[in-house]
């Protein structure tokens, strides 16, 4: 009795701790190369940097990008709200 334990059971409890610590081991490398390894990322629509313009209206400084505009004179006006765009028509 004392030949099959010391003999096949302990070495087979040790494979096995050995072969789920690997294994725990291994998988966490996979997942950290997989994450460096990924698709990149598609640019997105709205650029990082934008010049910023003064607004004719409250004197706000506001960003090219996404502001209500007009154009005056054939040149961009761009204004820090809808409604200080139609003010600056009105005037």
């Amino acid at each position: 009795m004392r030949f099959l334990f010391v003999e096949i059971i302990v070495p087979l409890l040790v494979l096995l701790f050995l072969r789920s610590v690997l294994t725990s081991i291994f998988s966490g490398f996979k997942k950290a190369y997989s994450v460096q390894r990924s698709e990149p990322q598609a640019p997105s629509s709205v650029p990082s940097i934008s010049e910023l313009k003064k607004d004719p209206v409250c004197g706000t400084y506001v960003s090219t990008v996404g502001s209500p505009s007009r154009q005056v004179d054939g040149k961009p006006v761009y204004f820090c709200s809808i409604a200080c765009r139609d003010k600056f028509r009105a005037a």
